[in-house]
C-alpha cells in the first residue's frame, strides 16, 4: 500500500521560511518522478516543482523559482520543499504526489500522477 505523508505546514508571516516533508513508503521511490502541487481555495490545482526519477533534474512552476527548492533523499524515500521569501499568494493546501517514470512535460500535469498525499496548510499571513 502506497502511501505519501506531508509535514510541515504551518502559518507563517510574509518573507517568511518554511520546509514541508513528505515521507514515501511502498513504492520503489527511485522509479518515482517527486512532485509538489498546491490547491487555494477557490482554485484549481497547480505544479510547484518536481525532482525527476532520472536524478539531478529540477523543474519549478515560474511563481516559485527562484524562492522554492526541491530536493530528494532516495535512500530516505523522502522529497522536501524548502520555501523561502513566502508570500501571501503562497497560501495553499501543499500536495506531495508520485509519477511512475514520470519525465517533461508530463509531470508538470496533475492528472499524470499516480499517488497523493492529504497536504499540508500553508498560511502566509501579510
Amino acid at each position: 500500500q502506497v502511501q505519501l505523508v506531508e509535514s510541515g505546514g504551518r502559518l507563517v508571516q510574509a518573507g517568511g521560511s518554511l520546509r514541508l516533508s513528505c515521507a514515501a513508503s511502498g513504492l520503489t521511490f527511485i522509479r518515482y518522478t517527486m512532485g509538489w502541487f498546491r490547491q487555494a481555495p477557490g482554485k484549481e490545482r497547480e505544479f510547484v516543482a518536481a525532482f525527476s526519477w532520472r536524478g539531478g533534474s529540477t523543474y519549478y512552476a515560474d511563481s516559485v523559482k527562484g524562492r522554492f527548492t526541491i530536493s530528494r533523499d532516495n535512500a530516505k524515500n523522502m522529497v522536501s520543499l524548502q520555501m523561502n521569501s513566502l508570500k501571501p499568494e503562497d497560501t495553499a493546501i501543499y500536495y506531495c504526489a508520485a509519477d511512475l517514470w514520470g519525465d517533461y512535460p508530463r509531470l508538470l500535469r496533475a492528472n499524470e500522477y499516480e499517488y497523493w498525499g492529504q497536504g499540508t496548510q500553508v498560511t502566509v499571513s501579510s
